[in-house]
């Protein structure tokens, strides 16, 4: 069975981009999140910043393997903003990202039709001017053993180049080790395999 154990995302808020069209100006904006109460401090910033604009309109995803996301209009005609935005998340594969468009007025109405284009093309320069990473589902593990134990576990970590997130090196050894999701399972049954040592498989 092959396992995906890598997404897409991005470290650092994007580039602003601008779209006009009939004198209606689009900003558009990515932000990386990590929760969806991430989200309204930076909405908040960007409405102190374009004070004078119209609508703030947005959509986010969170999370690799149980995904969540919401998409808002903020006024503008149902379907026409948040949900343009949120289809260019899924275009460019994204997640952990808020991408947001700020709109300014220009007295002439674009139309349903015309909104979806702009903020579908505004939420596509925002990502194209994006740094978009790819990083790898990892699982974490806690392994205790005791100190006579260290060499045998330390050369499974050196050979399987795990990562060691944190250590607790009192009477008996702690330490707390992530792994890419592919080879969890294979981790788990090595470190299960040797006597006097116990891992335990983590909650993310």
């Amino acid at each position: 069975m092959n396992i995906i154990d890598t997404y897409n995302t991005i470290d650092q808020p994007g580039k602003e981009v601008l779209f006009k069209d009939k004198n209606s100006k689009f900003f558009g904006y990515t932000f990386p999140i990590t929760s969806e109460e991430g989200v309204k401090e930076i909405i908040d910033s960007l409405k102190k910043q374009h004070h004078s604009a119209r609508h703030w309109c947005y959509a986010w995803q969170l999370g690799t393997e149980n995904i969540r996301y919401r998409s808002n209009d903020d006024g503008e005609p149902s379907n026409s903003a948040g949900q343009p935005i949120y289809g260019q998340i899924q275009s460019f594969q994204v997640t952990n990202i808020l991408v947001v468009v700020v709109r300014y007025f220009g007295g002439v109405k674009l139309g349903v039709g015309g909104l979806i284009n702009a903020y579908k093309t505004t939420a596509q320069l925002a990502l194209e001017s994006s740094n978009i990473t790819e990083k790898t589902i990892d699982i974490n593990f806690c392994i205790t053993f005791q100190y006579k134990n260290m060499n045998k576990v330390m050369r499974i970590i050196k050979e399987k180049q795990l990562t060691i997130v944190d250590q607790k090196l009192e009477l008996d050894c702690k330490l707390f080790i992530s792994a890419r999701k592919k080879i969890a399972n294979e981790i788990n049954n090595l470190f299960s395999a040797l006597y006097e040592v116990d891992i335990k498989r983590l909650e993310n």
